[in-house]
C-alpha cells in the first residue's frame, strides 16, 4: 500500500495540521470558505428551515475538512511538543 502525499504539514507544537504544503491543501481550505460562506447566507437569510440547512452544511462541512486533513497531514495528528534535544 502506498502512502498519501501529504497536503498539510505537521505542526511543531501541539495537536492538529500545520499550514498547507501543496496545492490541494490550498484548495480544500478555499472550498471550506466557501461553503461556510454560503451557510453564513443561509444563515442571515432568517428563515427557520434555511437556518436549521445552514447549521447542518457547518456541522458537515466542517467534519469533512477535519476529516481531510488529518488523512492528508504529514505524520498524522498527534501531539507535538517541538524539537527536544
Amino acid at each position: 500500500m502506498t502512502e498519501r502525499t501529504p497536503w498539510f504539514s505537521a505542526k511543531t507544537h501541539g495537536y492538529g495540521a500545520g499550514w498547507p504544503i501543496a496545492w490541494q491543501g490550498w484548495a480544500l481550505i478555499a472550498a471550506y470558505l466557501a461553503v461556510l460562506g454560503v451557510a453564513g447566507w443561509l444563515d442571515q437569510l432568517g428563515f427557520g428551515s434555511t437556518r436549521i440547512a445552514a447549521f447542518a452544511l457547518f456541522v458537515s462541512a466542517t467534519a469533512t475538512f477535519l476529516s481531510i486533513a488529518a488523512q492528508r497531514t504529514r505524520g498524522g495528528w498527534k501531539w507535538r511538543w517541538g524539537k527536544r534535544g
